[in-house]
């Protein structure tokens, strides 16, 4: 079963690569991976797809609470979620299709981003069914080129977090930790 996690880490070199290494050495396999800036600033977002039973998925946590520039961990599979993945489509046209994929293109809410004489950009954003449904359909007008992102997922309602603005203090505070300020900056919050 794919489970959606989602990590708030630090934005610095290397911790993506420490992540990426955690589970490749662990074995685990990443169906998608999504990183990008939050809310926070200095604190990005990784959302990633697994795949495994409730007790990898679970080890998979674990290991990477472990790693230090990771400030908090969720497993976000059986909470209410709105999910979007993107992709961009090169397809091959010609003047006899050119308005069929148009109309495919408009049933599916997605965007023409790029038109020449022999081929056409597709954008798509929705579920992962939704963009994984047009592009079957484009794939028979042949696809020349195309690349997804991974899903990017949060949570429904109210998450009832206020917005944190130091980490380092969140960090220590999560840790069971009663350190004064001076002490978290200097030792970086862990």
């Amino acid at each position: 079963m794919a489970h959606t996690l989602i990590a708030w880490m630090r934005d610095k070199p290397g911790v993506l690569n420490r992540v990426a290494g955690m589970l490749r050495r662990r074995n685990f396999n990443i169906d998608s991976l999504q990183v990008g800036h939050s809310e926070a600033p200095g604190i990005s977002r990784m959302t990633f797809v697994v795949d495994g039973n409730e007790r990898m998925v679970d080890q998979v946590i674990k290991q990477m609470r472990k790693i230090i520039d990771v400030t908090r961990v969720e497993d976000i599979s059986s909470l209410p979620t709105v999910a979007r993945e993107m992709a961009l489509v090169r397809v091959a046209t010609n003047a006899d299709n050119r308005s069929e994929i148009v109309q495919l293109v408009n049933i599916y809410r997605g965007e023409i981003i790029d038109v020449t004489l022999d081929t056409m950009i597709v954008q798509i954003v929705g579920s992962e069914d939704r963009v994984e449904s047009l592009i079957d359909l484009l794939g028979n007008f042949g696809i020349v080129e195309m690349v997804r992102t991974g899903a990017v997922a949060m949570v429904r309602g109210q998450s009832g977090r206020a917005y944190r603005r130091g980490t380092a203090v969140w960090r220590a505070a999560a840790n069971g930790k009663d350190a004064t300020a001076l002490e978290r900056f200097r030792t970086g919050g862990v």
